[in-house]
């Protein structure tokens, strides 16, 4: 089906959002346990347990998500790229010859790999070696899918530069989107034990989250800024083409984000420790909760608006010099 008319594929859209999503999801949650978990619980093997089992299952939740529809994307393109319906080119040798011979399909098969490589990790997590390697596998698998968008299309020099800005790119938002969800797991965990030491867990797990979304954020603005030299390349392309309204859309999430951050930052977090059952420390939990649900649903918002960015022209290649 095309959007409107316009040529765009709803599916692609849906499947490249939904792809991107569980890549940040799944890349986000070991950062999380990374930096936030395994500093946080040093002292405390029994709530680290409890927490180690939680987000092992969202990253098996968002790999698993990430491998389909990664494979439905490759059918799409596939199609896509032969012009045949879907069902004539999953049945014939056009998916094989995408894979082998395109530059998306290479690369597919390399995060395919690195997929394989992290699903080991996660099965056997209890050794130190599969547990150091899950989190650089996770890292190749998300900062991989810069070279299937506009950036491994991009020539030269410059093609170097952005492929380097939009791998940051995807990583920073896989850290602060992404790993926005086992911070909302461990919040809830909190809710359900009122003791002031998972409340000083709270407080410090979000103080940490907020150090690694500041870097995120940095990150996020500074490879932005890049991306959008390349890609719009003047304020009348950011204005007049289609490409330049979804990304100053993506802008304005993006600005609402930071708010609700700053808020759970300088506001929240600090009322976080207080006495046990405490009214004031429950309805702080309640609002960083909240607050950090609807984080995550913007942050989906915008990888939906960038699942169809990614299937439109560059508004710099829509503007005449």
């Amino acid at each position: 089906m095309d959007w409107f008319g316009s040529g765009i594929s709803v599916a692609l859209v849906a499947v490249r959002a939904i792809h991107f999503a569980a890549s940040a999801l799944t890349t986000g949650t070991l950062i999380f346990r990374a930096v936030v978990v395994k500093p946080a619980l040093r002292s405390e093997p029994t709530t680290a347990k409890l927490l180690r089992t939680q987000t092992l299952g969202i990253e098996w939740t968002g790999l698993a998500i990430t491998v389909a529809s990664g494979v439905i994307w490759l059918l799409l393109e596939a199609a896509s790229m032969s012009g045949l319906p879907i069902g004539e080119a999953m049945t014939s040798s056009v998916v094989s010859t995408v894979s082998s011979q395109t530059q998306f399909g290479q690369v597919s098969e390399i995060r395919l790999v690195l997929a394989i490589i992290l699903a080991a990790c996660l099965a056997y997590h209890r050794l130190p070696l599969a547990d150091w390697l899950a989190l650089p596998a996770a890292l190749g698998l998300t900062a991989a899918i810069a070279w299937t968008g506009h950036a491994g299309s991009t020539p030269g020099e410059t093609g170097a530069l952005h492929l380097c800005a939009d791998a940051l790119h995807l990583i920073g938002a896989a850290a602060w989107i992404g790993g926005l969800v086992p911070l909302i797991f461990l919040l809830a965990a909190v809710r359900r034990y009122h003791a002031i030491a998972w409340a000083a867990l709270a407080r410090d797990a979000a103080m940490r989250f907020s150090a690694l979304g500041v870097a995120s954020v940095t990150t996020l603005l500074a490879t932005g800024i890049v991306n959008a030299w390349i890609l719009v390349g003047s304020f009348r392309a950011l204005a007049v083409t289609e490409y330049g309204r979804l990304l100053m859309l993506k802008l304005v999430v993006f600005a609402v984000m930071l708010v609700l951050a700053a808020v759970n930052r300088f506001w929240l977090t600090p009322r976080l420790v207080v006495a046990s059952g405490d009214e004031r420390r429950l309805e702080a939990l309640r609002q960083l909760t909240r607050n950090s649900v609807i984080e995550v649903a913007l942050g989906f918002s915008i990888f939906a608006i960038v699942g169809l960015l990614g299937t439109l022209h560059p508004a710099i290649h829509m503007v005449e010099g």
